[in-house]
């Protein structure tokens, strides 16, 4: 399996159907990858919380239109990161796109845990409540976003569900890009699945991003890492490690705390 994390840049002298343009065209330069990832809200930026607001659409707004197309053409599965959603009952959400490669939407999901401490993505937008897993030809993908990332408990439902291969668009400060690689470790080994992390580049709302996109195999072990510029990180793996790393050590059959039904 060949994915692409695409580690955008997030500038604000870039106008937003400008970086949607460009995302797209990168979008299109992937063709033959089997999953592309996009990085949260690279369309105004994760910190950029006053932009919110104006810059919300509905989910089958104008980047959906855009990713749709890209994904189409290029013919890729394409999680096309997240964007600020206004539900029609006017609240906001942080939510995740998943395309086929025939541009249709597989799936969304809304952010579960929003960062904040009662400020900011806490307050401005509302709260997802159901784990998403899509289905793909040869995988199940868990979706999670940035802040998610410090919750096990949700990568641990996303595992009863099927999933195999944890993708994780975040928009991750540098003051804290220790705690995005320790992170994206840690789910992958207690998870005994692949971890595919992308974050975006540069600096916006005037809070330099960590960039640093890595992906890591069922053993936490790095396949592959991205600068702190923008790039597009590929790499290639076999998904069916995931079955035989369980197989081998299979210590997710010795939990005993927290188990639940799977659900699919």
């Amino acid at each position: 399996m060949r994915a692409s994390l695409i580690q955008i840049a997030v500038n604000e002298d870039e106008a937003v159907e400008a970086r949607r343009l460009r995302a797209a065209a990168l979008v299109r330069e992937q063709a033959g990858a089997d999953l592309v990832v996009l990085p949260e809200l690279w369309t105004t930026g994760a910190f950029a919380f006053e932009e919110f607001d104006a810059a919300a659409e509905p989910l089958r707004g104008p980047t959906y239109e855009a990713m749709a197309k890209a994904a189409s053409d290029a013919g890729v599965w394409l999680h096309a990161g997240s964007v600020p959603e206004r539900a029609a009952d006017g609240r906001l959400y942080n939510t995740s796109l998943v395309l086929s490669p025939s541009g249709e939407l597989a799936a969304s999901y809304r952010k579960i845990h929003r960062f904040g401490f009662d400020q900011g993505e806490a307050v401005l937008m509302g709260a997802g409540r159901e784990p998403v897993t899509v289905r793909l030809p040869d995988t199940t993908v868990g979706v999670a976003t940035c802040y998610d990332l410090r919750f096990p408990e949700l990568f641990r439902s996303l595992v009863d569900a099927g999933a195999e291969l944890l993708v994780v668009p975040a928009g991750w400060p540098e003051r804290r890009r220790s705690h995005w690689t320790l992170l994206a470790q840690a789910r992958a080994v207690e998870n005994q699945a692949f971890v595919l992390a992308c974050g975006t580049a540069g600096t916006h709302a005037g809070v330099p991003q960590a960039g640093h996109s890595i992906v890591v195999d069922p053993w936490g072990e790095v396949l592959a890492e991205a600068s702190a510029d923008e790039e597009v990180l590929t790499v290639e793996f076999d998904p069916a490690r995931v079955a035989r790393t369980r197989e081998q050590f299979p210590a997710l059959k010795d939990r005993v705390l927290g188990l639940a039904a799977p659900r699919h």
